[in-house]
């Protein structure tokens, strides 16, 4: 397996595509995996390739294209959005946020909150920051939520919350500024400041670029 799987890293180097392609049926899976980042390298990958992927019995096959789907807005991450492995839909949640594809907005809302949130506080924190990449107003309620979550899940919250605005936003924000965690706090005070700003119409001035001197005299 070590050695097929070495040919196949060497032909996404080398320009054979062929050689790469045929990873893709290798019964490894480890092989199967580096045979998507050769051909995704080749610019051979394409939408099919994934499409079957994201079906193989081997979690971290389905993880490895699902983190390539991301930049691809024509592949459907619906059925690993809800995948039994915990990986792959972390990984799937990521990639819905890099498509920024509104069509997936009410499962990773289902991953934060109700009787579908997720087990893993991994993917839930995965799920809220799509849900910030994404900005589509139906993703705010599970957002707000997430604050009241685990801190890594609260401070990916915290930023999430810059895709949006209005009162509710606002007011999160007063109320994480006494979160228990202290990155929760500081992007909390980081965001109000840039609102409190962007409200006032005051202009920050630019910082000095690398290697700049005062001016004295």
């Amino acid at each position: 397996m070590v050695a097929r799987r070495r040919l196949v890293a060497l032909a996404g180097h080398k320009g054979d595509p062929a050689t790469a392609r045929r990873g893709l049926d290798d019964a490894s899976p480890l092989v199967r995996v580096t045979a998507l980042g050769a051909l995704e390298r080749l610019g051979s990958l394409t939408n099919s390739d994934l499409e079957v992927a994201l079906l193989d019995g081997q979690p971290a096959v389905r993880r490895r294209a699902a983190e390539l789907a991301g930049q691809r807005p024509a592949i459907d991450l619906t059925a690993a959005l809800g995948d039994e492995d915990p990986g792959v839909t972390e990984m799937a949640a990521w990639a819905a946020g890099e498509q920024e594809q509104r069509r997936y907005v009410p499962q990773l809302t289902g991953l934060v909150t109700g009787s579908g949130k997720h087990e893993d506080p991994l993917c839930r924190e995965a799920a809220v920051a799509a849900l910030g990449a994404i900005g589509d107003e139906a993703g705010l309620p599970a957002v707000l939520l997430a604050l009241e979550d685990k801190p890594a899940v609260r401070r990916r919250a915290a930023v999430a919350l810059a895709a949006f605005d209005g009162p509710e936003v606002t007011a999160a924000l007063e109320r994480a500024l006494g979160d228990r965690d202290w990155q929760v706090r500081q992007v909390a005070e980081d965001l109000l400041e840039i609102e409190q700003v962007d409200r006032e119409g005051r202009s920050i001035p630019d910082s000095p670029g690398p290697g700049s001197e005062p001016v004295t005299g």
